[in-house]
């Protein structure tokens, strides 16, 4: 057997403070997940569904 290391490459950026969260817990494992939003973006989040359910429709 070798002696190397196994290192795990995580690469994360910082959550602004006041970004939700979503804590599930299942087992023995915490699931903590954060929402974020692109300042960049054109679409507001009514629009974005609206979308998204029109390309549902469509894919019936």
């Amino acid at each position: 057997m070798s002696s190397e290391k196994i290192t795990e490459d995580i690469t994360t950026t910082t959550p602004a403070k006041d970004a939700p969260a979503l804590v599930k817990k299942i087992g023995r494992t915490t699931y903590i997940v954060r929402v974020h939003f692109s300042k960049a973006s054109k679409e507001t989040m009514s629009d974005k569904i609206k979308r998204m359910l029109k390309n549902k429709i469509w894919q019936m």
